[in-house]
């Protein structure tokens, strides 16, 4: 007779969080076969990003670095479970609650969706679905949890989270080869031959030191920092590029307009404004694309417009200084990432690159729209969030190797130092309290790549501080106060304490 007893709390409650799972997961299947930033998770972080306050945003960002949006998407999974759960525990007693709560969260991820720049009414799809498997998962424990026996209750808890793994492998499926996937069409395109190749750099670009950065940073190990929870996936055969606001004439180029222009290359680096001193969120590429100045040159800009508005597919802005697009820098847009097309991450099909500022002020990714306007008429993303307008990179050194621990004796202490569109024409070593100490420079052919350098240090044994530091182009040393990345960028010099034994 205890075989037949009704299902208690618990098993509701677990039962709501499975099916939430399984709808969840159902729901980012079908996104994924679409329309992938229409996932209720990606759609929801993406909004909870986007009406974050200003305190929230920097809390984030100084506490979690680039693990906020993971830790983010964790959070809501976690808090939908738990909302799941209460269905769950409701729809013992109150079905008609239980219902009302799963409707809730379907509303709100939809509404997310919709809300979302470049999606339609269309994105709430994957939610309402989700909703509805979920909603239905619920009816059928309903009948099972209050007449079934135990063994039948194991049947529906196997099914539904057999539903739900093999959902989340259906999404992974459709990201790759259903509409919404672009890596076929990333692959069919051979990049055309630079009209204007890079500057070689010099035999001794790349200096032979273990654990130092390579002088160009592979694709896959680029930084990549953005608003986006899931990198917009665009199709490259509807994709345009829009020049508009005060300019003569308004523009619009395909993405075969761009690969039939001079296409010009170079070595730029990139470095994000929220890099601490000593971190990674800095890059070295070739990149390929069309000369910046020359494409808008054809527009007619109104001299009185003093800031260039870029926008991505997923409604991101950056405001660069239109002086700092004419003054002869190698400002691209750029099609091509050491000799491959853009990856989806970094932009793909076509991204701004401009040496010498920060990224979130140049260097928009998944690019389609460029306005001429004025800094006193429109602020981008970043500036509504206490960001500075536009100003340039900072003088910055690493130290890449020795990390914490050497063996006594020569030891070769490596890093890069930057200061793009500036250059680098010194880098100096202190150890512990001691003289600077000038390191030998790799070769570069601008001023705006990283640059490495090395020393050899006769390592004695024990503890030892090392200490770097840069100075630019223009002979003005990289500076010793301490500052944060908000509002411009960290300042400070890079320090490891190294054992050596």
């Amino acid at each position: 007779m205890n075989a037949d007893r009704p299902a208690g709390p618990r098993a509701w409650a677990a039962a709501g969080a499975l099916a939430a799972f399984a709808g969840l997961a159902l729901a980012h299947a079908v996104a994924a076969a679409f329309a992938p930033r229409a996932a209720p998770l990606s759609a929801t972080s993406d909004l909870v990003v986007a009406a974050s306050p200003t305190w929230f945003t920097r809390w984030a960002i100084d506490t979690f670095g680039t693990a906020d949006k993971p830790l983010l998407i964790a959070a809501l999974a976690a808090g939908l479970a738990g909302v799941g759960a209460l269905a769950g525990l409701a729809w013992r007693t109150r079905p008609r609650l239980g219902a009302l709560l799963i409707a809730a969260c379907a509303a709100l991820a939809g509404a997310a969706a919709v809300s979302r720049p470049g999606l339609s009414l269309a994105a709430a799809i994957p939610a309402l679905l989700g909703a509805a498997a979920a909603a239905a998962a619920l009816t059928w424990w309903h009948r099972t949890g209050r007449e079934g026996t135990p063994a039948g209750r194991r049947v529906f808890l196997g099914v539904l989270a057999g539903v739900g793994a093999a959902a989340l492998v259906g999404a992974r499926w459709a990201g790759r080869v259903g509409p919404a996937a672009v890596e076929a069409d990333r692959a069919a395109l051979d990049l055309p031959e630079a009209d204007v190749p890079a500057p070689d750099p010099g035999p001794n670009a790349d200096l032979d030191v273990e654990g130092l950065s390579p002088y160009r940073t592979p694709n896959g190990d680029f930084y990549r920092i953005d608003t986006a929870i899931t990198a917009p996936r665009v199709d490259v055969d509807t994709w345009s590029l829009r020049v508009h606001g005060m300019v003569d004439r308004e523009l619009q180029f395909t993405f075969a307009d761009l690969l039939g222009r001079e296409l010009v290359e170079r070595d730029i680096t990139l470095a994000c404004v929220s890099n601490p001193v000593g971190g990674d969120l800095v890059g070295n590429a070739r990149w390929l694309g069309v000369p910046l100045a020359d494409l808008l040159a054809e527009a007619g800009p109104d001299p009185a417009a003093d800031q260039l508005v870029s926008r991505s597919s997923d409604g991101w802005t950056a405001g660069t200084p239109t002086e700092l697009v004419f003054d002869g820098r190698d400002a691209l847009i750029a099609v091509g990432m050491n000799g491959h097309p853009l990856p989806v991450d970094h932009g793909w099909p076509a991204r701004l690159v401009i040496p010498g500022l920060y990224g979130y002020v140049s260097a928009t990714k998944w690019l389609t729209e460029l306005e001429l306007t004025t800094f006193d008429a429109y602020d981008a993303y970043w500036i509504t969030r206490g960001w500075s307008t536009p100003r340039p990179i900072k003088t910055a050194s690493r130290i890449d190797t020795p990390a914490r621990r050497a063996r006594a004796g020569t030891v070769t202490v490596a890093g890069v130092a930057w200061a793009q569109h500036r250059g680098i024409s010194a880098v100096d070593l202190r150890i512990d309290n001691g003289e600077w100490r000038e390191c030998a420079l790799s070769d570069v052919a601008t001023g705006d790549t990283w640059r490495q350098w090395r020393i050899e240090w006769d390592a004695p044994e024990g503890e030892h501080t090392l200490t770097v530091r840069a100075t630019d182009g223009e002979g003005n040393p990289q500076t010793s106060a301490v500052a944060g990345v908000v509002p411009d960028g960290a300042t400070g010099l890079h320090s490891v304490t190294v054992t050596v034994d």
